[in-house]
């Protein structure tokens, strides 16, 4: 029989409710790296609300073009006498968030503060990331999917300008937080004091476990739940009835999630709200893949088979949470589940005039509208923006130009932030090219959550922790897909974390059609990121294939669904042009194919055989004729279309 079980920790008392307190709504303090430091640790500050205004300085063209850092015509706000060029200027008090850039260089970047007309600091722009220069150091600075960040905060009392002192600066973003001309603000020194250097300390040590960082507290109850769901089944999973928050929980079993349908749905709903604050797929919400486990960042996502998250979720009077399990497709048969989870309660309510509640806001964009960007979200209302999760589908097979697009907020109706590129807004850079945004990848605050050329898919994630986005009125929250015009055909599906006194933006309800990840039947596999094996005197030069003596060159299709395919390629022929076969295994699939021409001539999708992709044959090999002065194929990508008869 299911049933709910309460394990008390500690009885709450005096001194445990004064610390609880404490953490949530602690005294406002003067802003410095200290009090930032901590913020990026005191998980539990999240849902306060800030009147700080977040703007950025960027490279975008602002012409609306996609000429985001190519040319370094957008990368400036004004040119010095000397050449050197201000990227960054601000008045009164603020700190400098997050920079971030895919082109760092050794030039020097010089930070003058609070009015001086002389350098305050400097440093060279790559060793803001590189780890060289402390404090600017890991986790809160380097790079691994393409991007190159720096989450180090950078306050100033009066005011802030940074030159770059380059012939030419390409693509950045410099995320800043404003708090007017009479906050108190202790300005940058990079000689930190030993209570700085204890708070930077301090993050790596939370960062890795924040789980244990943010149980900390005495007073946690632990609500555990063993139950089981059948498909067509609304399951109660918890139910409170007293004010209180919840400061994270835990699902385990997470592979039994995955798949295409996406059929579990996660319902949350606060204070008996007539409008759920979460309601979709439980996949979305924990950052699968297009229907795999992927994302594991601080503060939500799946590790050791486990879906944790982490974000505080504090209400007033009662908290219901519900699973969803759809039945899916008419005369599927789908297995009951076993739901074993962990939900963490402190007795703590929230604070209405502090404290926003925990929402989330889905957006299926199946077959986006041409013209228009993908909405993360929209809404009229107080409150602040903390995390994106985005999975972007291409409906044209092929490279994934629909990354191009900018990200663009308006705040109160005021435009605050405009990005330079889509992987750029999830810290990245470079999609497509070997070891920078070419596959998934989890970083604390940010990351991939895949790529695939041959799926023509990507997505992404990011926290906003002390850079979380504050709005007084209304928020407009976007990100393009295509490089200009919002032109090119895609599914976007992403998930807005935000706390605010009130739902903002209603989702649309799960349902089989949008929640379905869509496979594409015709898929393309480029050389720069084939996974190949060799054998014999073989090697590869960009889209150059080149056996010797009757090598052999395996590529790996793994990736493939499994199916009959048909197999074209891009191609040019040549003097030098080999005479290949088509393998699977010990089995020959194709007949001898010449890639010789006396003058180089281009081909376009070319037929060369049929291919059955199942778990044991998801390879193909090219076997070279021995020719020493014919021994080169030019293959500038495969394209396999599935048979759908």
């Amino acid at each position: 029989m299911s049933y709910i079980k309460f394990i008390k920790a500690v009885s709450l008392n005096c001194f445990a409710m004064v610390a609880i307190s404490s953490i949530a709504f602690g005294q406002k303090n003067p802003v410095s790296i200290k009090s930032e430091l901590e913020s990026m640790t005191t998980i539990s500050n999240l849902p306060k609300y800030t009147d700080a205004v977040l703007k950025q300085f960027s490279s975008y063209d602002t012409t609306g073009n996609n000429d985001d850092g190519f040319s370094g015509k957008y990368s400036f706000i004004r040119k010095n006498p000397d050449s050197s060029l201000v990227i960054f200027e601000d008045k009164g008090a603020g700190v400098i968030n997050r920079i971030w850039t895919p082109t760092p260089t050794n030039d020097i970047i010089d930070f003058y503060f609070d009015g001086s007309k002389k350098p305050s600091y400097s440093i060279n722009f790559s060793d803001l990331f590189s780890g060289k220069v402390y404090p600017f150091n890991l986790p809160l600075c380097g790079n691994q999917v393409g991007g190159y960040f720096c989450y180090f905060p950078i306050p100033f009392k009066n005011g802030c300008k940074v030159v770059f002192r380059g012939k030419k600066l390409e693509f950045y973003q410099i995320q800043y937080r404003n708090f007017g001309k009479n906050a108190s603000v202790k300005t940058f020194n990079n000689n930190l004091s030993e209570e700085e250097k204890a708070a930077l300390s301090q993050v790596s040590s939370s960062w890795i476990d924040i789980k244990k960082n943010i149980l900390s507290a005495s007073g946690i109850e632990t609500i555990a739940v063993e139950k089981s769901i059948v498909p067509g089944e609304n399951l109660a999973l918890v139910s409170v009835t007293k004010p209180g928050r919840f400061l994270g929980f835990e699902i385990e079993n997470a592979k039994q999630f995955e798949g295409l349908e996406k059929l579990i749905d996660i319902k949350i709903t606060w204070d008996d709200e007539s409008q759920p604050a979460v309601y979709l797929p439980l996949a979305d919400f924990f950052g699968y893949a297009f229907g795999k486990v992927s994302m594991q960042s601080l503060l939500s996502g799946t590790a050791n088979n486990i879906n944790y998250n982490y974000f505080p979720m504090p209400f007033e009077k009662s908290a219901k949470v519900e699973l969803i399990y759809r039945k899916g497709i008419p005369n599927r048969h789908a297995e009951p589940l076993k739901i074993k989870a962990r939900w963490f309660f402190a007795p703590l309510p929230r604070n209405p005039k502090t404290e926003g509640k925990f929402y989330t806001f889905w957006n299926s964009d199946k077959n986006a509208a041409l013209g228009k960007p993908h909405v993360f979200l929209q809404g009229e209302g107080r409150g602040h923006y903390v995390g994106t999760i985005l999975q972007a589908q291409g409906l044209n097979p092929g490279m994934t130009l629909f990354f191009e697009g900018d990200d663009y907020t308006a705040i109160d109706g005021k435009m605050t932030i405009h990005g330079t590129g889509s992987e750029d807004y999830f810290n990245g850079g470079w999609y497509a090219l070997l070891d920078r945004w070419d596959r998934k990848m989890s970083l604390p605050l940010h990351g991939s959550l895949d790529y695939s050329l041959p799926f023509s898919r990507t997505g992404g994630y990011r926290l906003f922790l002390n850079d979380k986005m504050p709005f007084l009125n209304s928020i407009l929250h976007t990100i393009e897909y295509g490089p200009e015009q919002n032109n090119k055909p895609a599914d976007y599906t992403s998930v807005a974390f935000y706390y605010a006194d009130k739902l903002i933006s209603t989702s649309q309800l799960p349902d089989d059609k949008n929640t379905t990840v869509f496979v594409p039947d015709t898929m393309m596999i480029y050389p720069q990121l084939m996974s190949l094996s060799f054998n014999g005197q073989a090697t590869i030069d960009g889209n150059n294939f080149i056996g010797k003596n009757g090598a052999q060159i395996r590529i790996d299709l793994q990736d493939i669904p499994n199916g009959k395919y048909k197999l074209y390629a891009d191609l040019e022929t040549a003097s030098d042009g080999a005479e290949i076969t088509f393998w699977q295994r010990q089995t020959k699939i194709s007949e001898p194919i010449s890639f010789y021409s006396a003058q180089k001539e281009a081909k376009k999708k070319m037929f060369l055989c049929d291919v059955d992709i199942n778990e044991f044959r998801n390879t193909i090999t090219m076997h070279f004729k021995n020719n020493k002065d014919k021994n080169r194929v030019n293959i500038g990508r495969l394209i396999l279309v599935k048979n759908t008869l």
